[in-house]
């Protein structure tokens, strides 16, 4: 599944984000693993600041939630193969994939707060279900950008290799899987799963009541407003 609006660094709409749910859907009912990709110089560099988002609409926050619940949920295993950013919900798709597989020039972003928004698509529990407390604060509230090299270190990717190979990598992986036990692979993965992520739901349901009251703010007005002006933006707090 390749998410493809290469002229927007494969920005997420909500005909894109509705579009990779489908693609998911139908992979699933004759494959044995699913790779999500990108470009070569961008996964995703999440929420389509230049559409409806700067006009406080854009994707459907408890849709999108569906979706990358419905691909924790798949019975199959999934691959996500990074190059560039995996920034916003666009890392949160990648991060609710079993398998990262990250290009050394890669990396992962939750940049929200620069636009006066807090991480969603259940980043606030896949990050911390696996880097910890700590680690999540700080990609939450800083907004930097975590280098694939320090992602593996912090249990967010699976594998880093050599750029331009990223795809190849997660190939190979996915005939692995494919040639694997698929009831095992199953039952392990949903196990596992319901282990680390036993509050997502309510993850989700805390992000949408969140992000609902932030995109009514004069703060995100003026993030996203700085942003398209290429300035930094002048936050009041209001």
């Amino acid at each position: 599944v390749t998410i493809n609006r290469p002229e927007s660094l494969n920005a997420l709409n909500e005909e894109t984000f509705q579009a990779i749910g489908t693609a998911f859907t139908e992979a699933a009912a004759n494959s044995r693993a699913i790779i999500l990709t990108g470009s070569e110089r961008s996964f995703s560099s999440g929420a389509d600041l230049q559409g409806g988002v700067a006009k406080r609409e854009g994707i459907d926050l408890a849709g999108a939630n569906k979706i990358i619940a419905s691909i924790l949920d798949l019975p199959i295993p999934t691959i996500a193969a990074v190059s560039g950013p995996a920034a916003g919900i666009g890392c949160s798709l990648a991060l609710a994939c079993d398998y990262l597989v990250m290009s050394e020039k890669s990396y992962l972003m939750l940049p929200f707060t620069k636009i006066g928004l807090m991480p969603d698509g259940g980043s606030t529990a896949l990050v911390a279900a696996s880097a910890g407390r700590h680690r999540a604060l700080r990609l939450a509230l800083t907004g930097e950008k975590l280098q694939a090299a320090d992602a593996l270190d912090w249990g967010l990717a699976s594998e880093v290799v050599p750029a331009g190979s990223h795809l190849e990598r997660a190939g190979e992986v996915a005939a692995v899987f494919a040639q694997g036990p698929t009831r095992a692979l199953a039952a392990s993965k949903r196990a596992i799963n319901r282990a680390s992520l036993a509050e997502l739901d309510a993850s989700f349901a805390r992000e949408v009541e969140g992000q609902d009251a932030l995109r009514a703010s004069n703060d995100f007005a003026e993030g996203v407003a700085a942003f398209l002006d290429k300035r930094g933006p002048n936050f009041t707090g209001e």
